[in-house]
């Protein structure tokens, strides 16, 4: 029981890291789809600059709630 519950958990987290990895490529494309800066990703999903800087260069991973936030705007465009 406690090895498919580690494999279930290592599923998850794999693709739930790999989807995060694949964001700052979504992030860029969406950008370039929609002629936006980094200024205003930031201002349409409420995140500093700074953050939306290391998305896109992978140095941070970002939370449930950054993720949230850029997907729910890339929705609104």
């Amino acid at each position: 029981m406690i090895g498919f519950i580690i494999h279930r958990w290592k599923l998850y987290g794999g693709i739930l890291y790999e989807w995060r990895n694949r964001i700052c490529g979504k992030i860029i494309n969406f950008q370039k789809k929609n002629n936006l800066t980094d200024a205003d990703v930031a201002f349409g999903t409420h995140l500093s600059v700074e953050k939306i800087h290391r998305i896109k260069e992978n140095s941070y991973t970002p939370t449930d709630d950054d993720l949230k936030r850029i997907t729910d705007f890339m929705k609104t465009k």
